[in-house]
């Protein structure tokens, strides 16, 4: 029988060779594109200095010398100078600026997803509205983005870049990220099926008879499969900052790693890249501590008071 730790164990190494094994792919990326990486930067025919600049970027060494050196220092917190993007800007600043917009935006984002999956999961949110969430979330998040984007001209003009308006911009941002692409939909039908299934259970069954209230029987055993679920929303709203932040002109991550991505500006390409990464590996973090929690609290409570699934069906 496979041991209860063995796939939080997984989790938990695979948390710590994300933020690390993202910035190793781009840099195998950045050799593998055609020609030199320091020219491609610095063609020698528009500027002077190619050799100085690849020696000073370490770009003259080969891709182990370049990922080496950055993720030195990356881990003191030193992401080195934008190369186009904002020249000679420090990426840690350009970071300090995107990351706590695209936090915001993600944050705001699953509240319609958390309230859903709450109001499904009590049965307050009704399985009749399930059509009509799915149908909300045919629009593509771009087209969605666009209409948004449009409202805020419309509303602002000129202006559409002060505060108010830059507030405006998040919130309908996170209305994009939390109805569109199936987001919505996703989340309730998610767990209105894992807490459907669950119901079947013998375990349910003697609770009610015993005067218990299901939910609370059924959350132990749903945690570990609610806490991939919320992982798995968190990463789809992740994705979708790159749409909506590019085209609301929202100053996230999303914006930091599209521009770079344009100008070819390796380094903010590395840094935002790696701030994806670091947060996909906090959220498998988190699933893997909510896994291991519920394992140990399943694993000393009295028979008596939780009657696990795969108990229930081996005595029926």
């Amino acid at each position: 029988m496979k041991a209860w730790w063995l796939r939080p164990g997984v989790r938990f190494v695979a948390a710590l060779l994300l933020p690390f094994a993202v910035p190793a792919i781009i840099t195998a990326l950045i050799w593998a594109l055609p020609g030199d990486p320091a020219e491609i930067i610095c063609p020698r025919e528009l500027c002077g200095g190619t050799d100085a600049l690849a020696a000073r970027w370490n770009l003259d060494g080969g891709p182990w010398k370049f990922f080496s050196a950055w993720i030195s220092s990356a881990l003191t917190g030193d992401f080195g100078n934008s190369w186009r993007l904002q020249q000679g800007v420090p990426v840690a600043d350009l970071l300090a600026e995107a990351v706590p917009t695209t936090t915001l935006l993600i944050l705001l984002g699953l509240v319609p997803l958390v309230l859903g999956a709450i109001g499904a999961a009590t049965g307050i949110l009704p399985q009749r509205a399930d059509p009509i969430a799915s149908l909300v979330g045919l629009v593509p998040a771009v087209v969605f983005a666009l209409l948004c984007a449009a409202v805020i001209e419309l509303n602002y003009g000129a202006e559409s870049f002060n505060v108010e308006a830059t507030r405006f911009r998040i919130l309908l941002g996170a209305v994009v990220l939390g109805f569109s692409d199936g987001a919505f939909a996703g989340a309730t039908t998610g767990v209105r099926a894992l807490f459907n299934t669950e119901r079947k259970q013998r375990y349910v069954t003697v609770a009610l008879l015993r005067g218990e209230r299901p939910l609370a029987n059924m959350l132990p055993n749903v945690t570990p499969a609610l806490a991939g679920q919320l992982r798995a929303r968190v990463l789809h709203l992740l994705s979708g900052t790159v749409i909506v932040e590019v085209v609301l002109r929202i100053n996230g991550i999303g914006d930091l790693l599209w521009g770079g991505t344009l100008l070819q500006d390796f380094g903010v390409v590395l840094a935002a890249a790696t701030a994806f990464a670091a947060l996909s590996a906090a959220l498998l973090l988190v699933q893997a501590a909510t896994e291991i929690i519920v394992a140990l609290v399943v694993r000393r409570s009295p028979a008596v008071a939780t009657v696990a699934p795969a108990q229930a069906r081996a005595a029926s």
